[in-house]
């Protein structure tokens, strides 16, 4: 492909290094600007799981929507649980609904309780790329799907030519990060009809930083 790891290396590190010190761990994001694409058109846009190599850097927010096994299987694990009853008081609390939709990243729901989810949770999941991921309500393992999600980000072509993605944390290794980055870069340009020829430029930037460009 067109973007060599090397270079990616160095804009990660050009951009870790133009970060002023904060007081808390700055995320390092990928800006993909794409150019020959109509966006109107719907099989255009496209969202995407993307599991990165190295991890997110920090590990993501995850909820459980369920009753019965799943919601148990989901207390050993240490996550936070919503019950088919706790979803009907969301119904009546647009504000809490929208607390919830901020606070996690990821969901995953028993199946039974999707139209409910649907119907309380839907209209602020779905603009923030954060529908559940669906599992039966028989299922008495979540480990595997919750290791895969502390791994994977989302992320969408929607209105605009652009795509972000988290890659890591400023505290992770360069070439972890470039690799990562390189994952997410990947993804998208397999989506593309005419692949990197439809990408016009490719930035990497931490939290609060500046952008720095990734030369091909």
């Amino acid at each position: 492909m067109a973007f060599d790891r090397q270079k990616i290396v160095e804009a990660v590190k050009e951009a870790k290094a133009r970060a002023k010190p904060r007081n808390f761990t700055q995320t390092v994001e990928l800006a993909v600007n794409l150019k020959d694409i109509d966006l109107k058109k719907p099989e255009n846009r496209f969202k995407l799981e993307v599991v990165l190599p190295h991890g997110r850097g920090k590990e993501p927010k995850i909820a459980v929507i369920a009753d019965g096994a799943v919601a148990e299987a989901a207390k050993k694990l240490g996550l936070d649980v919503i019950s088919g009853e706790q979803l009907e008081e969301l119904a009546k609390s647009p504000r809490e609904a929208r607390k919830i939709a901020k606070k996690y990243d990821f969901f995953i729901a028993a199946a039974p309780l999707m139209p409910k989810i649907g119907r309380y949770l839907g209209r602020y999941l779905g603009p923030r790329n954060k529908m559940p991921q669906v599992v039966p309500p028989t299922m008495t393992n979540l480990e595997p799907i919750v290791e895969k999600l502390k791994r994977t980000v989302r992320i969408q072509l929607k209105n605009n030519p652009v795509v972000h993605a988290r890659v890591g944390t400023e505290n992770m290794d360069d070439e972890k990060l470039a690799e990562n980055a390189e994952a997410v870069l990947n993804a998208i340009i397999n989506k593309l009809e005419r692949g990197e020829n439809q990408v016009r430029s490719v930035y990497v930037k931490t939290t609060m930083g500046p952008a720095v460009k990734v030369e091909r």
